[in-house]
């Protein structure tokens, strides 16, 4: 007989009595990890370990997967804005268990599999619909980068796109470093400001945008706050005067909870040059 407990860290994911039932695993060692506390019961037929995101958890005992933008997070995706209510994916033909009203169902095409997340394209499908277009966008961008969508993927989320979004998926690139730097273009771009990306500068190096011919802008995450950090950027910014740039430095805070601030000042450099 194996240990339910066991099982279920090998697994790296919640199971269900079928699945644990074929892995050696019987309701009587079940019944005994549950009254020990080595496991939880989900809902009937659905077990985890006591340390299973909360979030997981909740979304099966509706009868779901978790979805959209805690979904995107756990993808590894750049997300700009979780929202604090839950949302859960139910495939194409899934059944709401327990009330629903604390949370949002996605009825999107797909079948759960228990302890599953939904597919990437899925979990962007669902940010589309629910959140604001610079979230869906810097997170499309963010799979791009990371290969975690493909040709197929992008061809199946412009088809259930709403209209209005799908210009955003013939519009992203797979070169953006950072969410920072998706809202930087998405942002300049509404403004009729084309931009180049990643543009390697001899003499100085990679830099994350050139607009016009003299005008470099960077976008700083929130790790690049260190002295050390501070000073390589500094240097860089003389080096690229000295080839008669400007440049432009915006960390995460400006970019976004200040924008108008960012936006006047790439605007007063673009009427200098």
């Amino acid at each position: 007989m194996f240990n339910a407990a066991s099982v279920l860290a090998s697994l790296g994911r919640m199971a269900r009595t079928s699945e644990l039932k074929r892995l050696g695993v019987s309701e009587r060692e079940l019944t005994r990890a549950v009254r020990q506390g080595e496991v939880v019961r989900s809902r009937q037929g659905v077990y985890a370990l006591p340390d299973e995101d909360p979030g997981i958890l909740h979304a099966a005992e509706h009868g779901g997967v978790l979805g959209c933008a805690a979904a995107a997070v756990l993808h590894g995706l750049w997300v700009l804005h979780v929202p604090k209510e839950r949302h859960i994916w139910l495939g194409v033909n899934g059944t709401a268990r327990g009330r629903s009203d604390s949370c949002r169902i996605h009825w999107d095409a797909g079948h759960v599999e228990v302890g599953v997340l939904p597919p990437v394209r899925n979990t962007l499908l669902q940010l589309a619909v629910c959140a604001d277009e610079e979230t869906f966008f810097a997170a499309l961008e963010s799979a791009l980068r990371q290969a975690l969508v493909h040709v197929r993927d992008l061809a199946w989320l412009r088809l259930r796109l709403p209209a209005a979004r799908r210009w955003l998926v013939d519009f992203a690139r797979s070169d953006a470093d950072s969410g920072l730097e998706s809202l930087v273009r998405l942002r300049l771009h509404r403004l009729g400001i084309s931009v180049r990306t990643q543009v390697t500068i001899d003499g100085l190096g990679e830099v994350d945008f050139v607009v016009g011919t003299r005008l470099i802008i960077e976008a700083d995450g929130k790790e690049n706050h260190d002295g050390t950090k501070r000073h390589k950027d500094l240097r860089r910014d003389a080096v690229a005067a000295a080839l008669g740039y400007r440049t432009l430095r915006f960390d995460y805070d400006l970019i976004v909870h200040d924008w108008p601030i960012v936006e006047a000042a790439i605007l007063a450099a673009l009427s200098t040059l």
